[in-house]
């Protein structure tokens, strides 16, 4: 085994680009694998679980290829029907890649079976095979409803009117995805929002929606036009420099071009409430994305907050590095409604509890 050691510095300084948003690079993938022409996207994030959502999209026809210049382009299926794949089409750890590409599958008259790894195959898909399956597409999964399963899609499916008992942005993308092939519109109600990469995305692809404050529609039949995508830095990726900068005296950092997509920014309005020195500038939008730069400070002392149960949905995956910035404020943070981390790719909430409790912070779960 390979052994790690940290030394502590004075200060950080300087200009970070952070990688692309890997929510966002997902669905660029899969938007683009459906659009009728050449999507170009520039920014994607070229990390494992990506390139299994790209893998999964060329086999089932769309050409995904990265050219020299370092842009990707997608040549989608545009009107046609996807291809049965000759193989299984393996998600990895991947849940956004499985849970989407169910959406992406289901009004597709084709039968595939997708598989992920040890850890990705103990998640639970029943979340996304129920409102699927009411609108016409069938699941053979194993037992629990987790991978592997196989799928058998339909030329078209039913539209419905669903209302989402969790809040799952995978499960409302899946719906959303699916209703582009059903038969009239389909209507999701979330009480509490979430984030909403895949109704911008759709928008900038031409797509018609429906978006009021606590429902989405979308018509079926629609097909995407391409058009070019720049992704932007991933806020999750982010949060990292920035704590650690907020942490140290003397620190001044300026993380360029990331989302600030409301419904993404929790950690970062936390943070301020927490008396951390964010400043956002050069705020422009972007294919329905709102981008720009965070100048962030370092040296003053953080205080502890109760933080809305609310917000949690816009900072899910940001959690444990708040935790972090939580144990060097000043009094006691609450975060409550985030049992969602137990169900991640590990048991993210006892993980982070045991490594600060290792390190001599004080922590309940």
């Amino acid at each position: 085994m390979t052994a790690a050691t940290s030394h502590p510095v004075s200060s950080f300084n300087g200009y970070i680009r952070v990688p692309g948003d890997k929510s966002i690079s997902h669905r660029a993938i899969m938007l683009g694998g459906l659009a009728d022409g050449e999507t170009l996207i520039s920014g994607l994030l070229e990390g494992e679980d990506v390139m299994h959502t790209a893998l999964a999209m060329r086999a089932l026809g769309a050409r995904i290829v990265k050219g020299d210049d370092g842009l990707w382009r997608c040549e989608g299926i545009g009107k046609h029907t996807f291809q049965t794949p000759t193989s299984d089409l393996d998600m990895g750890n991947s849940g956004t890649s499985a849970r989407l590409m169910m959406g992406v599958l289901a009004g597709h008259a084709i039968t595939a079976r997708m598989i992920g790894d040890a850890s990705l195959s103990k998640r639970p898909m029943n979340r996304v095979i129920t409102p699927l399956t009411h609108m016409g597409a069938k699941f053979e999964p194993s037992e629990g409803g987790r991978l592997p399963l196989t799928l058998h899609g339909i030329d078209k499916l039913q539209a419905i009117s669903y209302e989402l008992p969790i809040a799952s942005a995978q499960v409302k993308s899946a719906i959303l995805l699916a209703g582009l092939r059903a038969d009239g519109e389909t209507t999701i109600i979330e009480n509490t929002p979430t984030r909403d990469h895949t109704e911008n995305m759709l928008q900038a692809f031409g797509v018609e929606l429906k978006r009021g404050a606590q429902e989405i529609s979308i018509k079926g039949g629609q097909v995407l036009e391409a058009c070019a995508i720049d992704i932007p830095a991933d806020p999750s990726s982010a949060a990292f420099p920035m704590v650690a900068s907020l942490l140290t005296s003397h620190s001044k950092i300026t993380l360029t071009r990331v989302g600030l997509n409301p419904r993404r920014a929790g950690l970062f309005e936390t943070l301020k409430e927490m008396n951390a020195n964010l400043t956002y500038k050069s705020v422009q939008s972007v294919n329905g994305e709102l981008i720009g730069e965070i100048e962030v400070m370092g040296g003053n002392m953080l205080r502890g907050v109760d933080v809305p149960k609310e917000r949690i949905a816009s900072m899910i995956d940001e959690i444990p590095i708040l935790c972090v910035a939580a144990s060097f404020a000043d009094g006691v943070t609450r975060i409550h409604n985030i049992g969602e981390l137990r169900v991640k790719e590990s048991d993210r909430l006892s993980m982070m509890a045991q490594g600060l409790s290792a390190c001599g912070v004080k922590i309940e779960t």
